[in-house]
């Protein structure tokens, strides 16, 4: 039996973190949010992966405020923005994710940081996993997406000219989320939620 090991991410894992956050992804609402290389962050980070054998079965990143409200919301106390938290397929319910999470926490402590936001959209056993780690539910939008005739037909048009759009992608805060539903095909609710960690 093998061990799976929590440790800083090295620049020497780019290739491995793709594929696993790729392959992560792929079964869920963002399966079309494929990177093909590691994202940097502005702010201080926290980047953690999940090795087993010398390969990258998890990942997360953590982005630091240093100054309240200019990475997460405008709410008391400095914050740090859940970027990523993935686990590739064939290690799932393996308690990976949770191990990760623990480790950000107590590194984000030692740092200042009062509070976590991480965004996720409409899947219940995401949100699910969150809601049992002490995430509360903050806010949310609609991610809709738009695909050509129809769809695009009305809502969204070009001022430059000979330039047609075919696909747009777009957030929604109105208050008929059910008629965007009802209008268009790809719809997500996109939601905010938080965990305070003081003390």
């Amino acid at each position: 039996m093998t061990s799976i090991s929590i440790r800083d991410y090295r620049a020497e894992d780019e290739e491995q973190w793709v594929r696993c956050r790729v392959l992560a992804f792929l079964d869920t609402p963002y399966f079309d949010n494929v990177l093909t290389s590691k994202e940097h962050y502005t702010n201080p980070t926290i980047e953690l992966v999940a090795e087993e054998d010398g390969v990258i079965i998890g990942l997360l990143d953590l982005e630091c405020e240093e100054t309240p409200g200019t990475v997460c919301s405008a709410r008391p106390g400095l914050g740090a923005m859940l970027w990523h938290l993935a686990v590739h397929p064939d290690h799932r319910r393996e308690g990976i994710a949770s191990r990760l999470l623990a480790a950000a926490v107590d590194k984000a402590r030692q740092r200042g940081i009062v509070r976590l936001e991480a965004w996720t959209r409409d899947q219940a056993t995401v949100q699910s996993w969150y809601e049992r780690r002490g995430f509360k539910l903050v806010d949310s939008y609609l991610h809709v997406y738009l695909d050509g005739g129809r769809e695009l037909n009305g809502a969204l048009r070009s001022e430059i000219a000979g330039l047609r759009p075919v696909q747009a992608f777009a957030h929604y805060v109105g208050d008929d989320r059910a008629g965007m539903r009802t209008r268009f095909k790809r719809v997500h609710e996109c939601s905010l939620y938080e965990l305070g960690i003081r003390g």
